[in-house]
């Protein structure tokens, strides 16, 4: 039996530490977000990648790789978002099995609401406890990881 190459304290630590700052942050800015506009972080996620899109619509297959969740996740948050209001969908004219979110003026004027809140969340709980060059240092790193 192969033996295990256990994690040594220091990666303990930054293995941990990444797993808690990051459900720590999400849950505070989910928090924020619900209390201040109505929706939650992952909603808001929606609105922002679905602004991102050309004339502020995405196709929903696109949608879901650049939210990271699964299809049918991602079908819930945007029934929900729909019924608020903020997004319409509409079937591709080109391909007739593509449908899009399209972000409605409402949406827009929510997403602009919240990205306030969301921004000030951002650099309250995250940004305002490391130094310049901490931040540099955290960004190259995670930059680093995703390659």
């Amino acid at each position: 039996m192969e033996e295990i190459a256990w994690l040594n304290e220091v990666e303990m630590r930054a293995w941990r530490g990444m797993l808690s700052a990051h459900a720590q942050l999400y849950g505070k800015l989910d928090e924020e977000l619900v209390a201040e506009h109505g929706i939650t972080f992952a909603e808001y996620e929606v609105l922002v990648h679905t602004s991102e899109g050309e004339d502020g619509s995405i196709r929903m297959s696109a949608l879901a790789d650049a939210a990271l969740v699964s299809r049918s996740g991602l079908t819930r948050r945007v029934q929900h978002l729909v019924a608020q209001g903020y997004l319409e969908r509409r079937r591709c004219k080109e391909d007739k099995r593509g449908t899009f979110a399209v972000l409605t003026s409402s949406g827009w004027t929510k997403l602009i609401e919240a990205s306030k809140t969301h921004i000030r969340g951002v650099r309250e709980h995250m940004m305002s406890k490391l130094t310049a060059q901490e931040t540099e240092e955290l960004a190259n790193a995670l930059e680093k990881m995703l390659k």
